[in-house]
C-alpha cells in the first residue's frame, strides 16, 4: 500500500465533482483516509460526497490544500490551477489520476474493462458478477452501480474492478491483472492525433496485462489492433471463429437473452436491460469472468443482478404518452447502435434529440455522423456541449444537421439550440412519434428529466 494513501492520510481531491475523481474520493474515504475536495461549482455529486463524509469546498483556492498529505487531480486540471501550484510550492506530493490508478492496480488484483464506449456498463456488470462470487471487490468507474453502490468503493477483498479510460492517455501507466476490451474507435484524437496512435495505446495496454485478455471480436477496430499484439488473447463474438460464441439472442423492451458457448461448456444469460450493445457487454464480461475462475452459475446469477447504468438506454418515463429514453451515446457508432436497439424493441417512429459533445470531437468526427441517425424519422440537434473547450470558429450543432441532410432525404433534421426550442419542436412532432430518444454525453439528460416532469416552455 502506498504510504501516501495509508488510513489516516489527508487526501485532497481537486475537481471532486467529476465522475472519475468522485469515485476516488469515495474509495479513499472508505480506505480510512481523511478526504477533502474542491470543485468549481456545487452539484448533486459534491453534495453526495459531503453526505458521505468528504469536506467539500466550492471554488479553487491555495488555502484548500494546506494540511494535506497528498493532492490528486484529473488530467483535465491545468498546471496553473492554484491548488496544484500551492501543493507544489508547499512540498505536498501532487499525483494525477493516472498515477493513482497505476499505483492501486499494482497493489491489487486489477480486473480492467476498457473500450471507446460501453466500459461503464461492462465494469458495473463485472462488479455484480464478482460480488455474486463473494469476492468483496473494490471498484472505480464513472457511474453508480444500481443495487451495489456508488462509483467508488473499497471492498474487503484484494480485487479492484476498474473502468480503464483511454482519454488523455490515462491508461498508459496501467498494468491490469486481467483485461476485457469492448471496442476501439476513433475518439480523443485531440490528444492522440491519429487513429494509429490511439490503437497503439490499446495494443500496448493489452501487451502489458499480466493475465488473461478477452476481446469483443466483432469490432473492426479491435481486430485491426490485434494485428500488432503479439500475446495470446481470448475472443468473444457471434462468429464461430471466436473462442466464446454468442447465439440465440432475443430481446424485449426490458430484457436481453443470449447463449454463450465455449470449448467445454455453455450458459444461458438473461440480462434485465435491453439492447444488442448489452449482448456485447454481457458476453465479454462473462467470458472474462470465466477465464479468471468464476463458476458459470455465478456468472449467470451476477449478470442477472445487473440493473443498468445511468444514462445507458435508460427509460425515464413518458411525455404526452410518448416513451422517453435517455442515453449517453455521443459517438457515431454509439448513436447508430442505440437507434438500432430502439428499432429492435419495436419503436417505429423515433424522434432523436442529440447534443454534440465537445468542439474537437465534433470537428474530428462530424462527417462520420452522416448515416448515424438512419432509422429515425426526425432529428433535433442542440448546440454543442463544449465541456469548457475553446470554439474559435464558432461552430454549432448545425454541423451535424448539415452532415445528415447531405446524406439522407428521409430524416427530417432541425437545429434547435436551446431547451425551449427543442420542446417547441417536439410539440410539432408529437403526433408522428412513438419514442423520444435523448442522446449525448453533456447536459442534455436534463431535457429528458424535464420532459417526464411535464415541462413546457
Amino acid at each position: 500500500m502506498s504510504t501516501l494513501f495509508l488510513p489516516g492520510s489527508r487526501v485532497h481531491v481537486i475537481g471532486c465533482g467529476g465522475a472519475g475523481m468522485s469515485g476516488l474520493a469515495r474509495f479513499f474515504l472508505e480506505r480510512g483516509c481523511v478526504v477533502s475536495g474542491s470543485d468549481a461549482a456545487a452539484s448533486a455529486v459534491t453534495r453526495a460526497l459531503e453526505d458521505a463524509g468528504v469536506r467539500v469546498v466550492i471554488g479553487h483556492d491555495a488555502r484548500h490544500v494546506v494540511g494535506a498529505d497528498v493532492v490528486i487531480a484529473s488530467p483535465a486540471v491545468g498546471i496553473d490551477n492554484v491548488e496544484r501550484v500551492a501543493a507544489v510550492a508547499l512540498g505536498i506530493p501532487f499525483v494525477d489520476r493516472a498515477h493513482v490508478l497505476a499505483q492501486l492496480a499494482s497493489e491489487m488484483n486489477c480486473v480492467g474493462l476498457t473500450g471507446t464506449h460501453g466500459k461503464t456498463t461492462a465494469t458495473s456488470m463485472m462488479a455484480c458478477v464478482l460480488s455474486s462470487a463473494q469476492r468483496q471487490p473494490s471498484w472505480l468507474l464513472g457511474a453508480p452501480i444500481a443495487g451495489l453502490g456508488e462509483n467508488g468503493h473499497r471492498g474487503d477483498g484484494d480485487t479492484l474492478v476498474l473502468e480503464v479510460d483511454e482519454s488523455f492517455g490515462s491508461f498508459s501507466l496501467l498494468t491490469p491483472s486481467s483485461l476485457g476490451v469492448l471496442n476501439i474507435e476513433p475518439d480523443h484524437l485531440d490528444f492522440y492525433g491519429t487513429v494509429d496512435r490511439l490503437e497503439s495505446g490499446f495494443a500496448e495496454l493489452m501487451e502489458r496485462t499480466l493475465g488473461d485478455v478477452v476481446v469483443w471480436f466483432d469490432d473492426v477496430g479491435v481486430v485491426r489492433t490485434l494485428e500488432s499484439v503479439s500475446r495470446a488473447v481470448h475472443t468473444v463474438g457471434r462468429s464461430g471463429a471466436a473462442d466464446f460464441v454468442v447465439s440465440d439472442e432475443a430481446f424485449t423492451r426490458s430484457s436481453t437473452h443470449f447463449t454463450l458457448t465455449w470449448d467445454g461448456g455453455s450458459v444461458n444469460v438473461e440480462l434485465n436491460v435491453p439492447g444488442a450493445l448489452n449482448v456485447a457487454n454481457g458476453a465479454l464480461v462473462a467470458a472474462l469472468a470465466l477465464r479468471i475462475g468464476v463458476d458459470p452459475s455465478v456468472v449467470v446469477h451476477g449478470l442477472s443482478a445487473f440493473r443498468g447504468a445511468p444514462r445507458r438506454f435508460e427509460r425515464m418515463g413518458q411525455w404526452r404518452n410518448i416513451d422517453v429514453i435517455d442515453d449517453y451515446a455521443h459517438l457515431p457508432t454509439e448513436v447508430s447502435a442505440t437507434i438500432g436497439a430502439a428499432r429492435t424493441l419495436g419503436y417505429e417512429h423515433i424522434t432523436a434529440v442529440f447534443e454534440p459533445h465537445r468542439v474537437t470531437r465534433t470537428t474530428h468526427l462530424g462527417q462520420q455522423f452522416e448515416h448515424a441517425f438512419d432509422g429515425v424519422d426526425s432529428l433535433i440537434v442542440t448546440d454543442i456541449y463544449t465541456a469548457g473547450e475553446e470554439n474559435p470558429d464558432a461552430i454549432t450543432g448545425n454541423v451535424i444537421v448539415n452532415t445528415v441532410r447531405g446524406a439522407s432525404t428521409r430524416v427530417q433534421c432541425y437545429y434547435e439550440p436551446t431547451l425551449g426550442n427543442v420542446v417547441q419542436r417536439l410539440n410539432n412532432l408529437v403526433h408522428t412519434t412513438d419514442l423520444i430518444l435523448v442522446m449525448g454525453a453533456g447536459g442534455v439528460f436534463q431535457l429528458a428529466q424535464k420532459l417526464v416532469e411535464g415541462y413546457s416552455p
